[in-house]
């Protein structure tokens, strides 16, 4: 009955230290796991971009003129040399009570000095008949010798100077009646004609190529400087794609470099090449006011046009340089690496403990790395590994 009792005993104390010791033993870390997997890996720069058209031409007014406004609506097809604007010229402007009847005094005034240049080159041929006939008498009489040379002379030095009076009188003639004729059309265009054109053709301006009209400029009519910008115009299946990268990493990105058109709208990714990358940057303001230096990069879209053809001008796509490929890497977590001394190292998962393993890594992309050595295919690896996660650590993968 003793013995019994003490085998009770000892029992219960043995069970007691081993619910004491498995109460205070270290519990497993809960972690959380990923598969080293072999697959395609891809080395990208991601920006957004917005479409333009290759060729775009501004239509301006070749002369100053009187615009008519324009039958064109934004989207509409072209066809060169069709007619866009038609420019009328310059019209009048209207006059006021006083200055129309400074116009009306301005042409009496005129009327008065053409009547008096005629009434003097009346005189003036009047003066220039009578030395002619008088200088032909001399002349006559001076051939017979009953008169000297210097009389002879002197009257033909009177005829040409009548002569020159003449034609300088007839020529303030033809003055004053061009002046009359300029006051009387200031006094017609500026009220008599209703659409101040006076009858004169107009110019036609003619698109200079085929297209689709992309901005409009000026559509409603009215007076347009020479120079003016009416219109632009340009074909939309012509398209290039620019975007804005960080120069740092612009130098990774060369003509020819595969670009790929995501999220634009369509259900396809879209194709394309780097055509251009330009040799100055700029300054641009981030939106978190951040100072960036920028390049433009220009692409060309090498998918065919059926695919993207509801792409138009100004569209926005995002761009994704592929600076490296490769269909088959072992790769693993980005998140899984961490520092150990100059190496990078990772926790893999063998038979519930964490083991720190150096890896040699390669390529890198935004979530996943080569792994060059120190991991083969299936080994399972930490991903944000925290401080209470150590080597030979025991860990408990989470579901």
């Amino acid at each position: 009955m003793v013995n019994k009792r003490k085998i009770i005993l000892w029992l219960s104390l043995v069970a007691v230290v081993m619910l004491l010791a498995l109460g205070f033993a270290p519990r497993p870390v809960g972690v959380d796991v990923r598969v080293v997997t072999t697959g395609p890996l891809t080395v990208s720069v991601m920006e957004e971009g917005k479409t333009r058209v290759i060729d775009r031409f501004v239509v301006s007014a070749p002369v100053a003129g009187y615009a008519r406004r324009l039958e064109l609506d934004v989207g509409d097809s072209i066809t060169q040399g069709q007619a866009l604007v038609h420019l009328d010229p310059m019209r009048s402007g209207t006059l006021d009570p006083r200055s129309q009847a400074e116009a009306e005094a301005a042409v009496v005034a005129a009327q008065a000095a053409l009547s008096a240049t005629t009434e003097g080159a009346e005189a003036a041929r009047a003066e220039a008949e009578l030395a002619t006939n008088e200088y032909e008498r001399i002349r006559r009489v001076a051939a017979q010798g009953l008169i000297s040379q210097g009389e002879l002379d002197a009257a033909r030095a009177r005829w040409r100077s009548t002569q020159a009076r003449q034609r300088s009188a007839e020529f303030n003639v033809e003055v004053a009646r061009g002046k009359l004729e300029a006051a009387r059309a200031a006094l017609k265009f500026s009220a008599a004609e209703p659409d101040g054109t006076g009858g004169h053709v107009s110019v036609t301006v003619k698109a200079p190529v085929d297209g689709r009209v992309l901005k409009i400029i000026h559509e409603s009519e009215g007076a347009v400087p020479q120079g003016q910008a009416l219109l632009e115009l340009g074909d939309p299946r012509a398209l290039e794609i620019e975007v804005e990268l960080l120069s740092s990493d612009a130098v990774r990105v060369y003509e020819g470099t595969l670009v790929r058109f995501l999220r634009w709208g369509g259900d396809a990714t879209l194709l394309g090449v780097v055509r251009r990358v330009e040799p100055t940057g700029f300054t641009k303001i981030s939106a978190l006011g951040v100072e960036e230096q920028r390049v433009r990069v220009i692409c060309d879209i090498t998918s065919p046009f059926e695919s993207w053809q509801s792409l138009g001008d100004g569209y926005r796509v995002e761009a994704q340089f592929v600076l490296w490929e490769n269909p088959e890497v072992l790769q693993a977590p980005a998140s899984a690496l961490f520092r150990a001394g100059e190496d990078w190292a990772v926790f893999r998962v063998s038979d519930g403990r964490a083991e720190v393993v150096r890896v040699e890594t390669g390529a890198r992309s935004g979530l996943a790395v080569e792994i060059v050595s120190g991991l083969q295919r299936g080994d399972q690896v930490i991903i944000y590994p925290g401080d209470q996660v150590a080597e030979g650590g025991r860990v408990s993968p989470r579901t």
